[in-house]
């Protein structure tokens, strides 16, 4: 979970590195995929009882607020770099 996690924000900051806007939002939909393993390893860990049930749903909301964020993110950079017709 940690990976995933750390995987997340590293996905952000190298793709914001990149040169371009479409590298940047392929990044975004590389912290996404991250972000979707975390939310999988939560779900495992509380059917395992690894994760009191409490501790796994402030986990899986905060991750799912997470994703609206980069989805809406990539969007946005995808939106602005799309000249209107």
């Amino acid at each position: 979970m940690r990976r995933a996690a750390v995987s997340v924000a590293s996905n952000i900051a190298e793709g914001k590195g990149r040169y371009s806007q479409k590298e940047f939002v392929q990044f975004l939909h590389r912290a996404r995929g991250s972000q979707l393993e975390l939310e999988t390893q939560v779900f495992l860990a509380r059917e395992l009882d690894y994760l009191e049930t409490l501790d796994a749903r402030r986990i899986e909301d905060k991750a799912i607020e997470l994703g609206r964020i980069l989805t809406g993110l990539a969007a946005s950079i995808q939106n602005s770099a799309t000249p209107a017709t």
